[in-house]
């Protein structure tokens, strides 16, 4: 029997992923960090993009907007803004969402502020990728 550890993804509106693993991989601030049992207490920010996580040798990936990961020796938690399976991102949205983004950047003259539309553009290119990061492990497979 291997040595697992216990992780929660929860976003503000549901529980996303509670299960154990033999890792879990997340979107740090600073750098994607990794995480497998007895880690060493850890709170960090993380941004938009993918977590990771292996189980018996198979990888589940999730999306999430951003939000917080606390590690203890035997617990993972990701208390995210917006979170969900990364195969359930819709592709036709991520880029019209990031081409709006875009054009208010390109345009200041809207009435949406440059700060929301920078989040939105960050989140949108997150999807995106997360989408990219999906396809190519499929064809691995």
């Amino acid at each position: 029997m291997s040595i697992t550890i216990h992780v929660d993804i929860v976003s503000t509106e549901r529980e996303i992923y509670s299960g154990l693993v033999d890792a879990v991989f997340a979107p740090a601030v600073m750098g994607e960090v990794g995480i497998y049992p007895r880690h060493t207490p850890v709170l960090t920010p993380l941004k938009a993009g993918v977590i990771r996580v292996l189980v018996n040798g198979k990888e589940d990936n999730f999306y999430i907007s951003g939000g917080i990961l606390e590690v203890q020796p035997h617990v993972v938690t990701i208390l995210a803004d917006t979170a969900m399976r990364a195969a359930d991102l819709d592709e036709a949205a991520a880029l019209k969402a990031k081409l709006d983004a875009e054009h208010v950047l390109n345009n200041r003259d809207t009435n949406v502020g440059y700060a929301e539309a920078r989040v939105k553009f960050t989140e949108a290119l997150a999807q995106l990728r997360s989408i990219e990061r999906m396809r190519k492990i499929a064809k691995n497979y």
